[in-house]
This record gives structure tokens, C-alpha cells and sequence, in this order.
């Protein structure tokens, strides 16, 4: 098992997170299945002020180009991530387009 870390932030207002907090307390079934059906066996989501942290934990058959070309040939996958988009903001120094950034390991004990 796999596991990655990705960095994202949230639009800076009290509302728009409290409503990207509710979404993803009944994050519709598709995308569960999207996610799972990917080889993502397990996705935490932690925020603190308006930073994300996503851990995922993947197996063998993962990959992100894979995930990236489902995601994209999925209606969706696409309804949500735009909707999505609207509590979303880049990250400092993010290439056009780029949501989750790959976090590099630093540190293990």
C-alpha cells in the first residue's frame, strides 16, 4: 500500500467553507464510487483554516494519469469537481488548472 498527500486551499470565507464542509458530509455516490473504483482504498480530508490536507492511500492498480483520464471521461466526476471549484483556490505556485498538489515526505519516525 501507497500512501500520498496533497495540499489544497479553500476560498477564505467563513461561508463558503462551512457549505464545502456539508457537501463533503454526503459526497454523492459516483464520486465514491470514482474514488474507489480507482484503487484509492482509503481518503481522509483535514482542514485547518482554509488549508486541505488529503491523505490517500492507494494500491497497486492506482495511478494518477489512470485517475485523471476516468475522471475526465466521467460526466459526473466533472459536475462535481466544478461545483467543487467554487469554494477551491490554488495553491501559491500551482501550474494552471492544478487543484491537489503532490506534498513531498520530509519527515518519518
Amino acid at each position: 500500500m501507497k500512501r500520498y498527500c496533497l495540499a489544497l486551499d479553500l476560498v477564505d470565507d467563513i461561508k463558503l467553507i462551512e457549505e464545502y464542509k456539508q457537501y463533503h458530509q454526503s459526497v454523492w455516490p459516483e464520486i465514491k464510487e470514482s474514488i474507489s473504483s480507482s484503487g484509492i482504498e482509503n481518503l481522509e480530508i483535514y482542514l485547518t483554516g482554509n488549508r486541505l490536507f488529503m491523505i490517500m492511500e492507494v494500491n497497486d492498480s492506482f495511478s494518477f494519469e489512470a485517475k485523471g483520464a476516468a475522471d475526465l471521461a466521467n460526466p459526473k466526476v466533472q459536475e462535481w469537481e466544478t461545483l467543487m471549484w467554487k469554494f477551491q483556490q490554488a495553491l501559491p505556485g500551482a501550474k494552471p488548472g492544478e487543484k491537489w498538489i503532490l506534498m513531498d515526505q520530509i519527515f518519518t519516525l
